[in-house]
């Protein structure tokens, strides 16, 4: 299996991370702003399109965040199916 971590910035200033694996799928969704980070919800829209979005429900203002993203933009790491568990 392979990831890539996407990264955007909220309008709170928090920094939106995620990993996206070969289908497609959001995982691993944190929210990091003064050396604090907590779980944010991420989710992946027209996965399988050159061109998809991913939303994050931001745990320091709430908002909903959607940023859009190249698939060929990509940098995919190699996964073992061992540490994806």
């Amino acid at each position: 299996m392979k990831v890539a971590i996407i990264r955007s910035v909220c309008e709170c200033q928090a920094r939106l991370v995620a990993e996206i694996d070969a289908g497609g799928r959001a995982a691993n969704g944190r929210a990091e702003m003064q050396g604090e980070a907590l779980v944010a919800p991420a989710n992946a829209l027209n996965n399988e399109d050159e061109y998809f979005d991913v939303g994050w429900q931001c745990p320091f203002c709430g908002r909903n965040t959607l940023r859009s993203f190249y698939r060929g933009a990509l940098a995919w790491r190699p996964v073992s199916s061992d540490s994806a568990a």
